[in-house]
């Protein structure tokens, strides 16, 4: 029973992506709006979205009707429900799903513009992936990187097969015009579903002895299956280059559909047999999900590495989307400067080395150096990032409109820049509170003990400091085109009171005599390094030194602009008026010193 409902629940889940993925961006619309293709398909949703919530209530009772060992009818109880859904991990993120698919039953039928359906897309996903955020065992090792590869996987096969489905409940009027466009994305996804399971193939696994365990034949089968709808995608694509009809397209959709239907069956199968034990060198910390690792030196510093499977993947997509920027304008003949790639590679590396590698590795086991990896995350990182321009590289690369009224992926992008929330949260005042207030929230409230008991606790803090750094400088000294860029002596005093309320926190985190960390750091029994409150207060030191010298380093670089634009602006001004005193006009100073003595003439009058 629990696998059927399983089966429903992905189905209807990958449905719901497909049909939101060409209502948002593969079917026609107008400055946004849908269009009448895309509300035909609306229809489709609201069945759907119901199928969804039923079979994710039926996962969430049979799964409890097995912890507790009684047919399923017996869990109608409220006190074991709801001890289930707020008391254990894997019913609070069947929870979520639940939540996610009611939500869009819901909301379905308020959708009117591409925007919604967006909107309506991004809680699908977060209903879809929720369940598999426990779905790796934490003392089996590499618990982060096992459960990213996961959630990438779902995520990818869910556009694929999803934008499958999409695809087929087209009209065939709309059809041909909406495959140029999937076709991208399916390429994205296919490279993404390759690499992610294969690398999670062999994490689960462990070593090729594990091969011939009924995990492994399932894994292998399943291998076998992508690359066979890979094969039949490639020969088909190559086809449709040359003749481009709806019979081939419609003869694809139709075997991709039926392997697929046996992959996602093979992929309840898997989610339900435990892959073989692994046998590891050191105990598993079933805390950090991985083994304790040795007391820090230099060299574990600078070499060691156990990444985040969920970050790596972030990092990876904008490392890739990048550089399909740059190749992009290098095709048509226009030049990037190479100064914006190093900073952007730079920045990259350094939230590698403060997530994945060893700096990251020691995160989660010390203050300290947890404060140094998201100073560094927070400031270093997105300093190389903001001056690599990747805003502006995306408005100038991105696909428009494939009609003179679509707004196209382009056309997103600029709405979302401009709009009114965009607006207030790159304002340079509110980003420096968002910066800098939100270390006192976390770190002086029991939200920093409440993120660090769980595993993607420290990923979303993670992720936080990431994202708040980037705007924060972004609109401070970014060379992208951020609404609200105040006058440089602003930003330059917007700056200065970042200093001091980061000099502030570190300060009253250094006279702490309170444990911030409710518990978490004692609860890992590291066996170096036990006086807790001695790296706390290291920890905020490190903190104030590696936050003060990336804001330093801001102030210097927005000093270096204000020179600059002076600079353009006095060349600016000196070649119109060369060009006004060739023309035999006035330029722009004799028109203000003209304004000037007509106004000395006025006041006596």
């Amino acid at each position: 029973m629990i696998s059927l409902f399983k089966f429903l629940a992905l189905a209807s889940a990958f449905s719901l992506v497909g049909i939101l993925t060409a209502i948002a961006f593969l079917l026609p619309e107008v400055e946004g709006y849908l269009q009448d293709s895309a509300l035909k398909l609306k229809k489709l949703l609201s069945p759907v979205a119901a199928i969804w919530a039923l079979s994710s209530i039926g996962v969430f009772l049979s799964e409890l009707a097995v912890i507790v060992d009684r047919p399923i009818l017996e869990t109608f109880s409220g006190n074991l429900i709801r001890s289930f859904a707020l008391q254990v991990i894997l019913g609070k993120v069947l929870l979520i799903n639940i939540v996610a698919a009611l939500l869009l039953v819901l909301l379905v039928p308020t959708i009117k513009r591409t925007g919604g359906a967006v909107a309506l897309l991004a809680i699908t996903f977060i209903g879809l992936l929720a369940p598999y955020l426990e779905n790796h065992n934490s003392s089996a090792g590499h618990h982060m990187l096992a459960i990213g590869l996961i959630l990438v996987h779902i995520f990818a096969l869910a556009l694929w097969i999803g934008g499958l489905v999409g695809l087929a409940l087209i009209s065939r009027a709309e059809r041909l015009y909406a495959a140029s466009r999937f076709h991208t994305i399916a390429l994205w996804s296919l490279v993404a579903v390759a690499a992610s399971g294969s690398l999670n193939g062999w994490v689960r696994l462990g070593s090729w002895q594990n091969i011939s365990s009924r995990y492994g034949l399932l894994l292998i089968a399943k291998s076998l299956l992508l690359i066979l709808v890979f094969l039949v995608a490639f020969k088909f694509r190559i086809r449709q280059r040359a003749e481009y009809d709806d019979g081939a397209l419609s003869r694809q959709l139709g075997i991709e559909g039926a392997l697929f239907a046996v992959i996602m069956g093979l992929a309840v199968l898997l989610g339900r047999t435990a892959p073989p034990a692994v046998v590891t060198d050191k105990p598993i910390n079933p805390i950090l999900g991985s083994a304790m690792p040795d007391s820090p030196t230099f060299s574990r510093l600078l070499l060691g590495y156990e990444p985040n499977g969920l970050f790596l993947a972030l990092l990876i997509a904008l490392v890739a989307l990048y550089i399909k920027g740059v190749v992009v304008l290098t095709k048509r003949g226009d030049k990037w400067p190479v100064n914006r790639t190093i900073f952007f590679a730079l920045g990259i590396s350094v939230a590698d080395f403060a997530v994945n590698g060893g700096l990251g590795v020691y995160s989660h086991v010390t203050f300290s150096f947890h404060m140094v990896a998201h100073m560094a995350l927070a400031t270093l990182a997105p300093i190389g990032i903001a001056l690599g321009a990747p805003i502006t590289l995306a408005l100038r690369t991105l696909p428009i409109g494939r009609g003179a009224n679509e707004r196209g992926i382009r056309g997103y992008a600029l709405a979302i820049l401009h709009s009114r929330y965009s607006r207030v949260l790159t304002n340079p005042i509110v980003a420096m509170l968002v910066f800098d207030i939100s270390m006192f929230a976390l770190y002086f409230t029991d939200l920093f003990q409440w993120l660090m008991g769980y595993h993607f606790g420290h990923f979303f803090m993670e992720l936080h400091f990431f994202i708040a750094g980037f705007i924060f400088f972004a609109a401070i000294m970014g060379i992208d085109p951020i609404p609200n860029k105040l006058p440089f002596i602003a930003r330059i005093v917007v700056i200065l009171a970042a200093m001091s309320i980061h000099a502030f926190f570190s300060v009253s985190l250094m006279s702490s005599t309170v444990l911030v960390d409710g518990g978490y750091f004692a609860a890992l029994d590291r066996p170096w390094w036990p006086d807790l409150l001695a790296d706390q207060r290291t920890g905020a030191a490190f903190g104030w030194a590696f936050g003060e010298i990336p804001i330093l380093l801001a102030l210097a670089a927005t000093f270096v602009q204000w020179v600059r634009s002076d600079s353009h602006e006095a060349a600016r001004i000196e070649r119109n008026a060369e060009r006004a005193k060739a023309a035999g006009m006035p330029d722009e100073l004799d028109r203000y010193n003209e304004y000037l003595r007509s106004l000395d003439q006025r006041d006596p009058q």
